[in-house]
């Protein structure tokens, strides 16, 4: 069995309004139920202020309406953004100001004013606000604005700041500081990770509320610098989860899907998949160390929201490492909010991390092997010298987000600015690790003692990176500080531009190889090879695969009896590919040369071969000739298995092949209609032919197969009932048996041309050849690349060629001309006129009696010629060292499953009370300025890039 994927060839570079939104933290494509407010989109020149009194300068940028959310990013595109749900603003306001200034006043839902000078032409600007008048009132009339007032309470920001509830407004119950029951995670009964005196949770509360007050907070959230700068030093635990889902983007989507999650639990309870097998036996493998999955509860809550997600994208389904993603994430977000973030992480951040072939994985390590050549070459040279494999141990650091790698302390550290500033921080931290460590790398001469040495140096990111220092601030440092400093600073050169440039350069590279690897897994698994080699069955696989290229094949032919939607109880087996009939008429048109048109088209500008699929019943006879299991689709083994019985075959073999075809209650017998039919097949063959010759056989042929098979009747009929031979003979009907295959042989050999047909024609007709690689759906780079691919799309070359051929009919000079089929006859032979032939009983010759002996007759005759099977060599691949996915998918999977605890993780208990004790003797200062000391120590060191 073999599953064929061709999702990796429609990977393509996001367009510049999905790049747009994808920077907002929004879903590439728009909510279908948003699709009607999209004329209401445009963007402005806009300058971002707050009042006055919050001492923040104003920010140049652009100013987008994407309904139905408001989006603001500065010039830069780092220093200051917003994604404001139109929902969440209560008031506009046009702002009396000096002439020539158009400026907005904007209310949110949690009071705070927004000032929004648009610098754009006054007619831009009064489109601009006509805009966002109508999409406001479309959100009136959807009924968000009533939905949110629910939606907030969720949040634990509401609870952290009880007081700030629009006044004047009736929606003052709207928060209150006892009844609120937000959403937490398992760490509220079980605990946060580590010691919360020393992380110093209080005192990061108080600024998070400070800044909360005057920026705004979950759906009305403004990310200032001073937003980057708090999320560098660690989010409170409280609040972590609810930062995560607001920078990611993940509560917009639990906002706009309200009681999804609870849906798909209920409509696939009891159901079971591939992938909720693969999930139970994971559970106990997902961060054991942790007191929440020593219990049913965590476990449960755990199965559930893999359950789920597995259900709501069964494509992707569930990959090792997403077990210990969520049971992290599980610490700090309820289960709604960890299933919205694993959507926004396998879409969005991660894309194809998770997915059965985790090409997303394997191209973000060629990129981290790429950046390392790059940026450390002395241990990039060292590393090939000694063979020692990067991935080895990075490849568990990209896939678990350094969970599985280093304390969880640490490690949500991590999170926390993957979260902010992208996935370019998990290059910065690599590279960071290697530069920190690399005269130890230097020493190393295997891969083992490479894991050694991280595993080592993970486990005491805790002490101090200098502890000989005389400098107290400077002892005070720690590894994973250190290690902070270097990656934001000393790689602050690795953006989201590097990335994307360098996954664009090797993307080509990493898909060839995993396709290379589907192809050899495919034919290794084939049941029958027949008398092919395994190199022939890998030509038919790429033309298999180019045919699902063109014409993929429906959903509903690929789940069979064991699709994700079994009833309760039933094991959902991975789908098999399987093609349509559609899909089976592009495959055989690559190797049956009659079951495609070729016309030669010459207009005098150009000679071209314009190829288009034929369609005629013959095919659909054989698509169902080779279904083996009767379900109206064809296997990769059932094309082998088909093809084997044609192309191998000599003279009499392929003149049963062609009469079983067409025998389609298989009693052994032809009927009148059936022999019709089969002569309407050899028509369809012959079409194309040079002459008469083909259609002067196919017609003798007829006359000899109703002449031969009444006379053979009539005998029978004799026989069988004793009457007289000058009795008027009964007629026969259509759908009676009537003519066998041994009388069917006699027939056909009767003539030249139709023995010549059966015996080396039929079988040179099926050609398997080398298909080369198809393009991949990625756009070329660069002004010209871009415009070049614009323009040379298929349907100007359609247009160009109808414009050529136009030119060439109005000058007389266009010709089409149609390939032959079979093309082996020579032109001066084929236009002689058919030459009549004497039937095969004359008038004069007594009728011949049946017999075996004379059926043996016919069997027995000779034939001078073997047939052969017309195969082009296969190209030779380039060698482009594609990855080894096995080998890599195991070592990653062992890696992500076997964590080493650490004593520094263990919960503690959670003390709410400001931490005066930690500031030392002798230290009056305010412990929540020293902790916003570090923050301010770690920025004049760091550049967030």
């Amino acid at each position: 069995m073999s599953t064929i994927s061709t999702h990796l060839r429609k990977i393509r570079e996001p367009n510049k309004d999905e790049q747009l939104r994808q920077s907002f933290a929004l879903t590439p494509a728009p909510d279908p139920v948003d699709v009607d407010s999209q004329k209401y989109k445009i963007e402005v020149n806009a300058t971002l202020s707050l009042p006055q009194e919050s001492e923040e300068e104003a920010y140049a940028g652009r100013l987008y309406l994407l309904p139905p959310y408001l989006a603001f990013h500065s010039l830069d595109r780092k220093s200051t953004r917003f994604t404001l749900p139109l929902c969440t603003i209560r008031r506009v306001e046009r702002l009396n100001t000096r002439t020539g200034i158009f400026a907005l006043s904007l209310s949110n839902w949690h009071g705070m004013k927004i000032i929004v000078q648009i610098t754009s032409l006054r007619p831009t600007a009064d489109l601009f606000c006509a805009h966002l008048r109508d999409a406001l009132k479309l959100e009136l009339q959807r009924g968000q604005m009533k939905a949110m007032k629910s939606f907030v309470k969720t949040c634990y920001s509401e609870t952290l700041i009880p007081d700030n509830t629009p006044a004047g407004t009736e929606d003052s119950e709207l928060v209150q500081t006892e009844d609120v029951a937000y959403l937490c995670g398992l760490g509220v009964k079980f605990k946060f990770p580590g010691d919360p005196k020393k992380l110093r949770e209080a005192s990061k509360l108080k600024l998070w509320a400070t800044y909360f007050r005057t920026h705004g907070r979950n759906l009305t959230l403004l990310r200032y610098p001073q937003s980057t700068r708090l999320v560098q030093v660690g989010l409170p635990n409280r609040l972590r989860g609810e930062v995560w889902e607001t920078l990611s983007g993940s509560l917009y989507l639990r906002f706009s899907n309200p009681g999804l999650y609870e849906r798909i639990l209920k409509e696939n309870e009891g159901k079971v998949s591939t992938s909720t097998e693969e999930i139970e036996k994971d559970l106990n493998r997902s961060l054991p160390e942790y007191p929440a999955y020593q219990t049913e509860e965590g476990i449960n809550g755990l199965r559930r929201v893999l359950t789920a997600y597995s259900f709501k994208n069964p494509e992707l389904g569930y990959c090792q490492a997403m077990n210990i993603l969520v049971a992290a994430i599980l610490i700090y977000m309820s289960e709604e909010q960890a299933f919205w973030l694993l959507e926004v992480l396998c879409d969005r951040l991660l894309p194809g991390y998770y997915s059965p072939s985790m090409h997303g994985t394997l191209l973000d390590q060629r990129v981290f092997e790429s950046l390392v050549k790059k940026c450390l070459p002395i241990i990039h040279d060292h590393f090939h010298e000694v063979d020692v494999q990067l991935s080895v141990a990075s490849l568990p650091w990209f896939l678990s987000l350094f969970i599985n790698s280093m304390p969880l302390i640490f490690a949500f550290r991590i999170v926390d600015c993957f979260f902010c500033m992208g996935p370019k921080v998990l290059f910065q931290v690599g590279l960071a690790i290697l530069k920190i460590n690399g005269e130890a790398l230097l020493e190393i001469q295997d891969d083992g003692a490479f894991i050694h040495l991280m595993r080592d140096y993970f486990g005491s990111l805790g002490d101090s990176a200098h502890p000989n220092s005389s400098d107290p601030r400077t002892r005070a440092i720690t590894r994973f500080q250190e290690l902070l400093l270097v990656a934001f600073r000393e790689f602050s050169v690795i953006t989201e531009e590097t990335i994307a440039t360098e996954r664009k350069q090797f993307r080509g590279d990493i898909i060839h190889g995993i396709e290379s690897f589907s192809k050899r897994a495919s034919v290794r698994n084939l049941k029958d090879l027949g008398n092919f080699t395994k190199d022939q069955a890998g030509l038919i696989y790429d033309i298999l695969y180019k045919a699902i290229c063109v014409v993929p094949p429906p959903a509903s032919l690929q789940g069979g009896s064991g699709s994700p939607n079994s009833g309760q109880g039933q094991v959902a087996e991975r789908p098999e590919t399987r093609i349509g009939l559609a899909t089976f008429k592009i495959f055989l048109s690559e190797i049956a040369t009659w079951a495609r048109d070729e016309k030669i088209v010459s207009n005098g500008f150009q000679e071209r071969v314009d190829r288009e699929v034929a369609d005629h019943e013959l095919i659909d006879r054989i698509f169902f000739f080779w279904d083996s299991s009767r379900c109206g689709a064809l296997s990769f083994q059932d094309l082998v298995t088909g093809l084997n019985g044609v192309m191998f075959n000599d003279l009499m073999a392929n003149i049963e092949w062609f009469f079983t075809l067409h025998d389609k209650d298989k009693d052994g017998f032809l009927t009148k209609d059936e022999l019709l039919i089969l002569s309407e097949s050899m028509l369809f063959i012959f079409r194309y032919e040079v002459g008469d010759a083909y259609l002067g056989a196919v017609s003798r042929f007829m006359t000899n197969a109703f002449e031969y098979g009444d006379a053979i009747h009539e005998t029978e009929r004799l026989k069988t009932s004793g009457e007289a031979e000058s009795e008027k003979p009964q007629e026969l009907g259509n759908n009676q048996p009537y003519l066998n295959l041994a009388t069917f042989r006699m027939v056909v050999l009767a003539d030249e041309i139709l023995e010549s047909f059966f015996e080396t024609d039929l079988t040179a007709s099926f050609q398997l050849q080398s298909i080369p690689d198809g393009p991949l759906a990625t756009p070329k780079s660069g002004f010209f690349g871009g415009l070049l691919s614009t323009i040379v799309t298929d349907d100007n070359v359609k247009r160009f060629h109808k414009f050529s051929d136009d030119l060439g009919k109005t000058i007389g000079q266009h010709q089409v001309v149609h390939r032959p089929s079979i093309g082996r006859i020579d032109r001066p032979i084929a236009l002689q006129e058919p030459k009549a032939r004497e039937p095969l009983l004359s008038s004069t010759s007594p009728r011949p009696s049946v017999s075996s002996a004379s059926s043996s007759t016919v069997l027995a005759t000779p034939s001078n010629s073997t047939p052969s099977l017309s195969i082009s060599p296969p190209v030779p691949e380039k060698d482009v060292s594609p990855p080894e996915i096995t080998p890599l998918y195991h070592a990653a999977a062992a890696a992500v499953m076997e964590r080493t605890p650490f004593a520094i993780d263990d919960p503690q208990d959670d003390d709410d009370d400001d931490d005066d004790d930690e500031t030392g003797e002798g230290d009056t200062h305010n412990p929540d300025d020293k902790v916003m000391d570090e923050v301010l120590y770690d920025c004049r060191r760091t550049r967030c890039g």
